[in-house]
């Protein structure tokens, strides 16, 4: 398996040939069957979480960091999973040539192409948590998995339960039947700086346990959903090589603080990927959460607010009267949905969740999930040029949340150079037939994009319906056109409605 932009995830034992894994991006969990039964969860179970702590002084370790390191090892384990596939046979195509099969019958006829089964075996690793055998791995470490194995430091091995997997933050449980098992005590990665110092333990490459060092280069890390769909990464410049993924990220204390779950790999000069210094993490807070509702309730329960998020540059926060980007831009309020209830709009901006700063929509996206349904939570929201409080009490996500993605792109004629390659026209009922949009539905649709203009760039697309510009609404062709009139080489600022969902595209001529 693998993914264009984010890999080296996976390590494929059989063919001896590294193979780059992503998390899935499909929201939910799923109870898996071992060993004839259902695994639908169990008690909750206790771990060991650090109190507060006091800076370490690097000159305390006058020989290395081997009493961070080293206590630390044996709760990291390595994970061996085998996967039956089918594949087909490539039977040529003159075994069934009527000729060929007069004389040889159909021993080599269509039942020879019937797909056989054959085993796949890939590494990873783990962290034990709780000491009867709970451990936390990468959900795309055991995604697809018939058999997953359990070595330890000490070479034991064990066969492991899937308690359960959540591909929405990559984030995996496992059982084995132990007990007094070494384990980490989990830290405060909420806590973590830039320039912090952590280490990333794992089994490469399947060579067994390794540590490396570095810091961390960034926390509150997303791109864009391109791992997981719930992105709020630790990054660091540690090396996670293929195998690491699963496996501890400590900090100097020796507490767990994250999950190691990918990098960006580099072009070597052989062509092969290499390490470019690029490591991202789950952290533990996110992790914790995840397993502690896997476990007491065998799958994740996620908050729901209702909206359709886009992150807000400072040219886009202006449009809105605001001067500074950040936060996040309510492009669709959905009807009957906890945000609707307490009364946000089309065009407010999220600063604030209880208090913390929003950075993006992505980052909304994390926070509002991890709340459990019926929660209430503060938002601090900023609309017409003011700022004001409004307190929302969460719904419980429902299957089809697709309401919650930001749309894929940023977003003529008339006057304006920024839609100049644009053509629009009124909608008709026809169009509104093709376009699966219900009958009152005004605008004016786009009826091709030149690929090379601004609004292509943008984002803007061919079947994309127009309902205002520059806040000014637009029902018809004229309204269009006026509201065009005199923007010139302006930006301008679209409400664009794509499959009856909608979203603001700035357009820079």
């Amino acid at each position: 398996m693998s993914r264009d932009i984010i890999q080296m995830r996976r390590w494929v034992a059989t063919s001896a040939l590294i193979v780059a894994l992503v998390a899935g991006g499909f929201l939910g969990t799923w109870a898996v069957r071992w060993a004839g039964h259902e695994v639908l969860g169990a008690a909750k179970v206790p771990v060991k979480e650090a109190g507060a702590v006091s800076p370490v002084r690097l000159g305390e370790f006058a020989n290395g960091f081997a009493s961070v390191v080293q206590p630390a090892l044996p709760a990291v384990v390595n994970i061996s999973t085998t996967q039956v596939i089918k594949v087909r046979q490539n039977m040529p195509g003159f075994f069934n040539d009527p000729f060929f099969r007069q004389f040889f019958g159909d021993q080599f006829g269509p039942q020879s192409n019937r797909p056989m089964t054959q085993k796949e075996t890939s590494l990873g690793s783990g962290v034990v948590v709780n000491p009867d055998g709970y451990i936390i791995t990468n959900n795309h470490v055991v995604a697809n998995a018939t058999d997953v194995e359990v070595t330890t430091r000490d070479k034991k091995q064990y066969k492991a339960k899937i308690i359960g997997k959540d591909p929405a933050t990559d984030i995996a449980v496992l059982k084995i039947d132990a007990s007094n098992m070494p384990t980490l005590t989990l830290g405060d990665s909420t806590k973590l700086e830039v320039g912090d110092v952590v280490f990333a333990i794992g089994d490469p490459f399947g060579i067994g346990e390794t540590a490396t060092m570095g810091i961390v280069s960034a926390t509150g890390r997303s791109l864009g959903g391109q791992i997981e769909r719930y992105e709020d990464f630790i990054q660091t410049d540690a090396a996670i090589n293929p195998g690491n993924s699963g496996g501890a990220m400590i900090d100097l204390h020796g507490n767990l603080v994250g999950i190691n779950t990918a990098i960006i790999p580099g072009q070597a000069m052989n062509g092969e990927g290499g390490n470019l210094g690029i490591g991202f993490a789950i952290p533990i807070s996110m992790a914790k959460n995840v397993m502690e509702q896997i476990i007491e309730h065998g799958k994740v329960e996620r908050g729901y607010l209702g909206i359709r998020p886009e992150n807000v540059t400072a040219e886009m926060a202006k449009q809105f009267g605001r001067d500074e980007g950040g936060g996040a831009l309510v492009g669709q309020v959905s009807s009957g949905t906890p945000a609707a209830k307490a009364g946000l709009q089309r065009g407010d901006i999220i600063l604030q969740v209880n208090g913390q700063d929003v950075t993006g929509s992505q980052d909304l996206s994390a926070r509002i999930a991890a709340f459990s349904p019926g929660t209430s939570v503060q938002l601090k929201v900023f609309r017409n040029g003011k700022t004001i409080e409004v307190p929302v009490t969460l719904a419980q996500l429902p299957e089809d949340s697709s309401v919650l993605s930001s749309p894929s792109g940023e977003p003529s004629e008339g006057s304006s150079k920024a839609l100049e390659g644009v053509q629009v026209e009124n909608l008709t009922p026809d169009i509104l037939s093709q376009l699966n949009l219900p009958a009152g539905t005004r605008g004016v649709v786009v009826d091709s994009v030149d690929q090379s203009s601004p609004a292509a760039e943008a984002g803007l697309q061919r079947g994309d319906v127009i309902q205002e510009v520059n806040h000014k609404p637009v029902d018809n062709m004229a309204q269009y056109r006026a509201a065009l009139a005199g923007t010139g080489e302006k930006q301008v600022l679209l409400l664009v409605n794509r499959d009856n969902s909608t979203f603001y595209a700035l357009i820079q001529p």
